[in-house]
């Protein structure tokens, strides 16, 4: 059994939530600075109005020489390109200031405008973008138009917008990069956590989620978890010590009782009744012996120390061996017994002796529950850089709801024959392959009946 892949890049937990607040963030910053680049607009355009209007008022009570003599002193005080003023007489005739002509369209009323073309005029003084426009009629019946460039307010409120975009921007870098250290921690713990998920599902109940020394939630949890495991390490460890005690104690005096059940057969008569009921307790002898037998070797193989005597070997002459070891019994039967294999095979990292042993269980029962004139094959297969051993064959095959169960200790399929055996074959197999770290699948094959495959890809097996 396989355990899932912790969420990668934007998809994990961490890193969504962290997107999430990083987004409002933003999203709550771009208001802001909407709502204050708004204010400070609105401000700065009602404070250039209100000092035009200002002027306005000064200049109306000035007339004749005076307000000319007025005018020329704050022109001396005004920001060139940015102030201007005309003056004309009752016809708007052109009498002085920089202002020649009153912009087009605009109403000689004495209120604030705003136009779009202020003036048109080569001289580079003039505002020559838009602008707060203002005529108002002086005591002695002339024109009197103040201008006032709106570039100025523009160009302070751009002053604003890039200070406030540099400030956004250095903000929302440091949070980028706050947001991908942040978001590999957890991930980097989760990380280890399934490391040893998976050894514990291998089958290593000695092993322990990771802690660290921060105690938050996560450590919190791996706690809870590693306490439930040594509660079941525990009872397993007690029920295991059981069992195999059982069939320990109990192999010694079966073999004395079965030692004594065939002194006395062989001491009756031939034929007897007593010959054939003595032979008939021999057998039943035999199986409970068997069984015995079958759980102590599984009991073996569950000890993970056995992974020390691994090696590197060539998976292409053991399957030869196989094939050349069953190939009589198939015949015997009756089958077309086939091996399939390519020039060469991965190598595969395991005790050769148990992977002989569980292919071999796997052939046993296909040569035994295929009819006579079936087939059966002997599959080695590459398989992206790791090696996969099947095992086809033409019989009844396994149904689907019991592929799982077919593993378990004791379990034979229902309708079963007198050739189910003990119902510990496939639980040896299924040990060994948790052992060395393969998965073991079962399906229909395309010959029409079981399909046994041994995927060796050491992807479970623990550390250490």
């Amino acid at each position: 059994m396989s355990l899932p892949n912790p969420s990668k890049g934007w998809r994990s937990s961490s890193s969504r939530l962290l997107a999430l607040y990083s987004s409002l963030f933003v999203i709550w910053s771009a208001i802001l600075l909407g709502v204050m680049y708004y204010e400070v607009s609105a401000y700065l355009d009602n404070l250039a109005k209100h000092s035009l209007m200002q002027r306005q008022h000064l200049f109306s009570r000035f007339s004749g020489d005076q307000l000319v003599d007025a005018l020329a002193v704050s022109m001396t005080f005004d920001i060139r390109g940015i102030d201007a003023y005309g003056l004309f007489d009752e016809q708007h005739r052109y009498l002085s200031g920089a202002l020649r002509h009153i912009p087009q369209g605009m109403s000689l009323d004495g209120k604030i405008h705003t136009l779009s073309d202020c003036a048109e005029s080569d001289d580079p003084t003039l505002p020559a973008d838009s602008c707060d426009a203002v005529a108002t009629q002086t005591k002695d019946g002339r024109w009197l138009v103040l201008v006032r460039d709106n570039g100025s307010l523009f160009a302070v409120t751009r002053i604003i917008l890039h200070a406030l975009f540099w400030g956004v921007t250095l903000t929302i870098l440091p949070g980028i990069a706050g947001w991908h250290l942040l978001r590999r921690r957890p991930l980097r713990r989760i990380r280890g956590i399934q490391a040893s998920a998976e050894a514990i599902v291998a089958g290593d109940l000695t092993r322990r989620l990771p802690l660290s020394n921060r105690r938050d939630e996560l450590d919190m949890l791996a706690a809870i978890v590693n306490a439930m495991l040594e509660r079941i390490e525990r009872l397993m460890n007690e029920v295991k010590g059981v069992c195999d005690n059982i069939a320990h104690d109990l192999r010694t005096p079966l073999t004395r009782l079965r030692a004594q059940l065939y002194r006395i057969q062989q001491q009756a008569d031939d034929g007897s009744t007593l010959a054939v009921q003595l032979d008939s307790v021999l057998g039943e002898a035999d199986t409970l012996m068997a069984r015995f037998r079958g759980l102590l070797r599984i009991s073996e193989l569950e000890d993970r120390q056995r992974r020390s005597g691994f090696v590197q070997l060539d998976p292409v002459p053991l399957l030869q061996e196989l094939h050349e070891f069953y190939l009589p019994l198939a015949e015997e039967g009756e089958l077309v017994f086939k091996l399939q294999l390519p020039e060469s095979l991965p190598v595969l990292n395991g005790d050769r002796a148990l992977l002989f042993e569980a292919v071999a269980n796997l052939l046993s029962n296909s040569i035994k529950f295929t009819p006579p004139g079936g087939e059966v094959i002997l599959r080695g297969i590459s398989e992206g850089g790791h090696t996969r051993i099947e095992v086809l064959d033409s019989g009844p095959g396994i149904a689907e709801a019991e592929r799982e169960a077919v593993f378990q200790r004791f379990y034979r399929a229902d309708g079963g024959n007198q050739k189910n055996g003990f119902g510990l074959g496939l639980s040896i197999v299924a040990a060994i392959v948790s052992l060395h770290g393969f998965a073991l699948e079962v399906g229909t094959s395309e010959l029409g009946g079981a399909k046994s495959v041994l995927d060796c890809r050491q992807n479970l097996i623990p550390p250490g």
